[in-house]
């Protein structure tokens, strides 16, 4: 009864008229930049951090209003991604899959409406689990060490298979694709130069950015380029805004289950948004015995990784308030938002201040409700995009890209390094791979190195580290069973078909 009597005084402050108006800017700016291709939640909290503090704003509104924002940048990435096949960030990357598909079915409306409302109840559903299991998650948390992490990299490549059905070997290289890019650069313990083929340019790495716009937004372009002639549309614009109630009973299930998924993937320092629709979605896919068409326009598919990212974003807040651990990128830079005003993140927090942590708790409320309120309206707006002719479509995605890329670094190497990924990511395409598992391949490389040097220090070189507890005992065995049960299902087909040949 005392978190409920502690929730209410969050209310009390998130529904004040002031911060009110300052969660309604944060969803309406955090849309905004979600659907702006390289931007991302990261770079659209870090932009507000220094305008908020110099507006004077107090503690509670400041991470109101950040937390607005990194809700709503995980609204917008859907609607790049469901309109143009480009993710506005990370997590978004999963979205693509079946929501593009049903955009080409002339299903834009009903794809939109459908991930809107997941994004609410993947929020919801992690609103309510940050009010009543923040203090056990918290310490559940902890007991992730690196090696675990390292064993859940694994975990998640090994599932990378699931997402290609009928093309497993092809995904499987795509996803080392992204393992050995994500090698390239200045190796952070020895200092030696890997991969860079002597340009300084690659000395930091291939950045996130220039690679999800390279492999998506110029492959795009090249596609659209071949469609293209004088006044030809993109895709269909007329058709259902809303999704009807046998569409949404269809995907309820779903949401329940990457809800739990991904409020769970987000309270794991370090896992996030990206991880958790990328787990979920594999889920769903295996789960999909029936009708299954991921990857060509189902609905199912479009909401597990929707309700995961939302369900993931506030997941993150766990960590970050009850441990001063951040659980994502985003949540990262708010503890620097945190930092400024002097505010020391941990269990006294919720002691010493509870205005400050209910504040933020409840207002994750409010800006789920309002971001449901703003982007359901302005579904039809959004499908515009779709009637926008092919020959002006192109230039539009070309400016936007090139833009977000030269803003990560300013250099004209990375424009260009854009433009080689994005030829390869077109002659991939065109050879039927799948770009989505380079690009996991990519995020989770660089994690699964990190995590394994860190548990191989602690343990000097000793490689029964990665076995060594039960959480790794247990995720290895999921490993193993993701293994089998491909050549299982071979095994269980080829019985099928000998059967009634042999009678």
């Amino acid at each position: 009864m005392e978190t409920f009597a502690y929730l209410g005084q969050g209310f009390g402050v998130a529904l004040s008229p002031y911060n009110l108006f300052t969660a309604l800017c944060g969803t309406l700016i955090g849309t905004v930049v979600g659907l702006l291709p390289g931007l991302g939640p990261i770079n659209g909290v870090a932009l507000l951090i220094p305008i908020a503090f110099a507006l004077g704003l107090p503690p509670e509104t400041a991470l109101i209003l950040l937390a607005a924002v990194y809700l709503g940048c995980e609204y917008g990435g859907r609607i790049s991604s469901i309109l143009l096949n480009i993710p506005g960030e990370a997590s978004a990357v999963m979205t693509t899959l079946d929501g593009y598909p049903l955009a080409r079915q002339g299903k834009a409306g009903v794809a939109l409406s459908i991930s809107a409302w997941s994004s609410f109840v993947g929020g919801l559903m992690a609103t309510c689990g940050v009010v009543i299991f923040a203090p056990l998650l918290a310490k559940w948390a902890v007991a992730f060490g690196p090696a675990e992490y390292f064993v859940l990299m694994v975990f998640a490549v090994v599932c990378l298979a699931g997402m290609a059905g009928d093309k497993p070997v092809k995904t499987a290289v795509a996803a080392c694709i992204g393992l050995l890019l994500s090698c390239v650069g200045v190796d952070s313990n020895s200092g030696v130069y890997r991969f860079t083929f002597g340009s300084l340019g690659l000395a930091d790495g291939i950045q996130f950015v220039v690679l999800v716009l390279g492999l998506f937004s110029v492959s795009e372009i090249l596609v659209l380029l071949e469609r293209t002639h004088h006044g030809q549309k993109a895709l269909d614009t007329s058709g259902r805004m809303l999704f009807n109630v046998k569409e949404g009973l269809s995907v309820l299930a779903t949401n329940l289950r990457s809800g739990a998924t991904g409020f769970v993937m987000g309270v794991l320092p370090g896992a996030g948004a990206t991880l958790a629709s990328a787990v979920s979605y594999m889920a769903e896919k295996r789960l999909a015995v029936k009708d299954n068409k991921f990857g060509n326009g189902d609905l199912r598919g479009l909401a597990a990784p929707e309700t995961a990212n939302s369900a993931a974003a506030c997941g993150s807040m766990v960590p970050m308030l009850t441990l001063g651990v951040p659980g994502s990128g985003t949540t990262a830079v708010m503890l620097g938002a945190l930092t400024l005003y002097n505010i020391t993140p941990g269990p006294l927090l919720f002691r010493d201040q509870p205005d400050i942590v209910w504040g933020l708790i409840a207002s994750l409320f409010v800006a789920n409700v309002m971001l449901i309120i703003i982007n359901v309206p302005m579904i039809k707006v959004f499908t515009k995009i779709l009637a926008v002719p092919y020959w002006a479509l192109v230039p539009a995605i070309a400016i936007i890209t090139s833009i977000g890329v030269y803003a990560v670094h300013a250099t004209t190497f990375d424009l260009f390094l854009m433009i080689g990924i994005g030829v390869f990511g077109y002659i991939l395409r065109k050879m039927d791979f799948p770009l989505s598992a380079i690009l996991l391949g990519f995020i989770l490389g660089g994690l699964m190195e990190q995590n394994l040097r860190r548990a191989l220090s602690i343990s000097n070189g000793d490689l029964s580290i990665l076995w060594g507890s039960s959480i790794t005992l247990a995720v290895w065995a999921l490993v193993a069973l993701m293994i089998a049960l491909p050549f299982w299902r071979i095994w269980r087909a080829r019985r099928k078909a000998a059967a009634p040949s042999a009678s």
